[in-house]
């Protein structure tokens, strides 16, 4: 009968293992778990998986001078509270979760700034229109503009944009159909993009 009980425990424990490794599967998660122990190298890895994302969702929120500094101190934040993160395949929502936040308090933060005029820097017509489109998304509502940004801008398929944002496939299509179809009105009606 004992056999039977020492039998049944280890069969307990190789499933507590195997739910333990199925929920860490993914190759983010091993790269997650990996970071967390100290691993430098694996956080670089999701430094390179995420980045795009993170870039998009600040260009989204703040100006563009601003987005690269940012997105270092994106990833910094993420790097010193990765520990607090439980659950590792949330990753890609929550990183982008701090992005939105940086985002949210650099606009609280009152920085004196002074602008270059345009005229000085030298543009190729393809930056200006590039400009011109950036400048009428930010009259989108910001779930537009951010999706729209991360896949036109950064060129990240619908798919990986649901992925890496914990977003819905659906929300992601709608989200641009719906941003196209404004942004298409904003550009008939200030005439500044054909």
């Amino acid at each position: 009968m004992e056999r039977f009980g020492v039998a049944n425990k280890m069969l307990f424990v190789m499933r507590e293992r195997a739910a333990i490794q199925s929920d860490d599967e993914s190759p983010t998660a091993k790269l997650v778990r990996a970071a967390q122990a100290g691993d430098r190298e694996a956080f670089g890895q999701l430094y390179q998986s995420y980045g795009a994302m993170v870039h998009g969702i600040l260009l989204a929120r703040v100006p563009f001078a601003e987005v690269d500094d940012l997105v270092q101190e994106v990833f910094l934040a993420a790097f010193r509270n990765l520990k607090d993160l439980r659950d590792r395949r949330t990753f890609g929502g929550w990183l982008a979760m701090i992005a939105r936040n940086r985002a949210h308090d650099f606009h609280r933060e009152r920085r004196v700034t002074e602008e270059l005029d345009e005229t000085i820097a030298c543009h190729s017509t393809e930056t200006v229109e590039a400009l011109e489109v950036l400048r009428l998304m930010d009259n989108l509502p910001e779930a537009y503009r951010e999706t729209l940004i991360l896949r036109f801008v950064e060129g990240m398929s619908g798919a990986e944009i649901a992925a890496r944002t914990g977003l819905t496939p659906a929300s992601v299509r709608v989200n641009i159909h719906r941003g196209m179809r404004q942004l298409r009105l904003l550009a008939r009606q200030t005439g500044e993009v054909k």
